[in-house]
């Protein structure tokens, strides 16, 4: 069953260590190159750099996420799905500077993009029970929710999960695609 890893970047490297069928979406800051070096074997074609910073909403000095760049990542999750329903494509690893929360966020709104049947607080809990130190970007979610229609539930989903556990750093969570859809 294909499966998306989230990941914080100091782990992104040995994730997916000579995985050449494996795709990455990163989400750093945009002071950061998004050079990959830890990627350095997976085509282009198999990856997405989104540059922004970890805030919700607008805040002075810092670039939060665009509608775009969500909705440039969701069609990069509905492609890599594609391929690896055809059993052409390994894992999607989705990763951040800690893997806290804007990779917890994106795999939570890949997830929602590719079970589009499937209940947001459903999704989210299986969240927070692979990634309990997971607080998923708000801002992210409210964007997605409203590009993928879903009126306000990833939203009140993600509320509801609140804050997660205190660490440092994220840790490898692998979270299987049940019954998606592209």
């Amino acid at each position: 069953m294909p499966f998306i890893i989230i990941a914080p970047l100091k782990l992104a490297a040995e994730v997916v260590a000579g995985r050449a069928d494996a795709w990455a979406c990163g989400l750093l800051g945009p002071e950061m190159a998004h050079a990959h070096p830890e990627l350095p074997n997976m085509p282009q074609s198999q990856r997405l750099r989104l540059s922004l910073h970890d805030v919700d909403g607008t805040r002075p000095g810092f670039q939060a996420a665009a509608p775009q760049q969500m909705a440039d990542m969701i069609s990069f999750a509905r492609r890599w799905w594609r391929v690896a329903q055809a059993g052409r494509a390994g894992p999607l690893l989705v990763h951040c500077w800690f893997g806290i929360s804007r990779s917890p966020a994106a795999a939570y709104v890949m997830q929602c993009a590719l079970r589009p049947a499937a209940d947001e607080m459903a999704i989210a809990r299986e969240l927070r029970s692979l990634a309990p130190w997971a607080t998923p970007n708000a801002h992210l979610v409210a964007l997605a929710d409203s590009l993928l229609g879903r009126n306000g539930r990833m939203q009140r989903a993600i509320a509801a999960l609140g804050r997660g556990r205190e660490a440092s750093s994220g840790e490898v969570v692998h979270w299987p695609v049940a019954g998606g859809k592209a």
